[in-house]
């Protein structure tokens, strides 16, 4: 038997038990140690707000139900193979799969941890994928002068591939005054908006609001690329497209996991980017992305205050 998270109604979760099928040929067993809660769209989910053009593409890939419920929803999970090919069993992997304490996937669909990789900061790999593609997107490169808008987890990942890159100049943005001492522990700077960077060759956006999208735009040098990781949902966001936009010949571009960027799709598969992923997650600063630990017993409980509009903190991990 193995217990499930399901999003069943609007603000509301619950722990189902299902029966779990013994692995066929091809197929592995985990154990799960943890999973991330993805706040940005977990919220969406959980509130009943993925629209409804968007319900069979915004599908996770092990997902069960329908949106908008009941659903069984969510893919950042680590764990231990205990039953499938002689290759994978004993070994730490990571699959994108739903919350739930122990499931059998297609082997091939597991994901082994590179070697050293704490299971628990391997639950940001799929976070780490969307920042690595949305940089793809973005075409940075060494000296740029880089703004990223939004300091969640998405955003802090992206400033610290972007610190990385030799001579850039990379500046987080963000409201929470609080977040100053994370972001400059990853290699950034940090402002408040009315202190944000003008004249940037890149910018990306990551708050998840119309007043973030403005602070962005305001950012950007001429002919530079915003680059939109934010997902609205159902919502209608206003922008601000008068003004330097188009004197300024600014670029608003959209990016999103779901496709490896165009620019490098011929030689890059799903496999590759999410093994990059795992190596770029090495350095244990990335673990500060990660304070919070819930018991999966308490999921249903705890979800409401987790996930609620405009609640404070960073990926909640949940302990199983």
């Amino acid at each position: 038997m193995a217990r499930a998270l399901w999003y069943v109604a609007p603000q509301k979760a619950e722990l189902r038990t299902e029966q779990l099928p013994a692995p066929g040929p091809g197929e592995a067993r985990v154990t799960t140690s943890f999973s991330a809660i993805s706040r940005g769209t977990e919220r969406l989910v959980f509130s009943g707000a993925v629209a409804e053009s968007e319900w069979a593409r915004m599908a996770c890939p092990m997902q069960a139900g329908q949106f908008p419920f009941p659903v069984k929803y969510g893919y950042c999970a680590t764990g231990i193979v205990d039953a499938g090919p002689d290759d994978l069993r004993g070994r730490a992997v990571f699959a994108l799969h739903p919350h739930q304490d122990v499931f059998v996937a297609p082997a091939d669909r597991l994901c082994p941890l590179p070697e050293g990789l704490p299971l628990r900061r391997a639950t940001l790999a799929a976070n780490m994928e969307t920042a690595l593609n949305a940089h793809w997107d973005a075409t940075t490169g060494p000296g740029d002068r880089i703004a990223v808008v939004g300091a969640g987890v998405v955003g802090l990942l992206v400033a610290f591939i972007a610190a990385r890159l030799p001579g850039a100049d990379v500046t987080v943005v963000d409201i929470a005054a609080e977040r100053r001492d994370l972001v400059e522990a990853l290699g950034a700077r940090f402002a408040l908006p009315d202190r944000a960077p003008k004249d940037c060759d890149v910018v990306f956006h990551t708050s998840v609001s119309a007043a973030g999208l403005n602070v962005a735009i305001d950012a950007a040098g001429t002919e530079a690329r915003i680059v939109e990781l934010s997902w609205y949902g159902d919502r209608e966001t206003p922008v601000r497209l008068g003004g330097a936009f188009h004197s300024q010949r600014l670029q608003l571009v959209s990016t999103q996991v779901g496709m490896v960027s165009a620019g490098r799709r011929v030689r890059w598969s799903y496999r590759r980017r999410l093994e990059k992923a795992l190596e770029l997650l090495a350095d244990p600063a990335l673990d500060a992305l990660l304070p919070d630990d819930i018991a999966f017993d308490d999921l249903p409980a705890r979800l409401p205050t987790f996930l609620a509009p405009g609640a404070s903190g960073l990926a909640p991990v949940v302990r199983y």
